[in-house]
């Protein structure tokens, strides 16, 4: 890699790009999409993994290779010291850092009587615990940058609609709206232009073990007849960081669903219903 006049590594011509942190952006999912779409607007990428470190450094190098000057981090993002070293990483490889997302995550289901002590911590520890720690140690870098920041958090459209079986991860998500709000109040007191913001997304990437009839369900439910994928996740975490007048908002990318009620009052669906409306 050329290296800069100061001798400090950083390409010339990249010393003005914006750098981007993706946690949980080692294996193909959500988070690889995130980063592949701020690739594409011009971004610096960092990417993190835990246990995906194979997957994130091939990642990294293909984006070397295609121009864009790439990090990874690698750590639990529930260790305290985890989060201080990587955003060290980042400031001594980039000189800044504009824009987190807090992609890492957890997802696992289990039986309502059979949901364990542990079961609760482990989804706390990753998707609570864990995008606060990133949040705090990345805003609190943000806030001595004049330029500030954008924080993402990734929670779930369904904490408002749960389903069975999944109780714990629920619990871990379910803090997600609120500790947006909570940062964007803490960090605009010492930075007015940082920004923290929600991605509330419905269903992406189905399991391939879903049968047709129970895809064809989740599209129904939707007003705009299809699931999600994660380049809709993604398109919107690059919009929302490049707005500079949103912030402790959450924003459902659901194609309609949290808002649906499926055809339960349709007139068509319900001639009742219809009658009771045109007596």
């Amino acid at each position: 890699m050329k290296r800069n006049d100061s001798g400090d590594g950083v390409p010339n011509a990249d010393l003005a790009k914006p750098v981007a942190w993706v946690t949980g952006s080692g294996a193909k999912r959500v988070g690889h999409s995130i980063a592949h779409a701020f690739a594409l607007a011009g971004y610096r990428i960092v990417l993190h993994a835990n246990q995906s470190i194979e997957s994130a450094n091939a990642y990294a190098d293909e984006l070397q290779s295609r121009g864009t000057d790439a990090l990874v981090v690698q750590g639990p993002v529930n260790d305290p010291e985890f989060a201080p070293r990587a955003v060290q990483q980042i400031v001594e490889r980039f000189g800044r850092l504009d824009v987190l997302v807090n992609s890492a995550a957890i997802w696992d289901w289990t039986t309502f009587e059979e949901i364990s002590e542990g079961d609760i911590r482990r989804q706390f520890e990753v998707n609570t615990l864990g995008t606060f720690l990133c949040s705090r140690s990345a805003g609190l870098h943000m806030a001595t940058q004049p330029s500030g920041g954008a924080i993402l958090l990734i929670g779930d459209w369904a904490v408002h609609r749960p389903y069975c079986h999944f109780a714990p991860y629920f619990v871990g998500k379910g803090s997600i709206e609120t500790m947006t709000r909570s940062l964007a109040v803490e960090l605009a007191t010492r930075n007015p232009s940082i920004r923290v913001n929600a991605i509330l997304p419905g269903p992406v990437m189905l399991d391939a073990s879903i049968s047709a009839d129970a895809a064809e369900r989740i599209r129904q439910q939707s007003l705009l007849k299809r699931h999600g994928t994660p380049s809709d996740v993604a398109n919107a975490a690059v919009f929302l960081a490049q707005q500079p007048f949103i912030t402790g908002v959450a924003l459902p990318v659901d194609g309609g669903r949290s808002i649906y009620s499926g055809d339960q009052w349709d007139a068509v669906a319900h001639p009742t219903f219809s009658q009771l409306q045109n007596p």
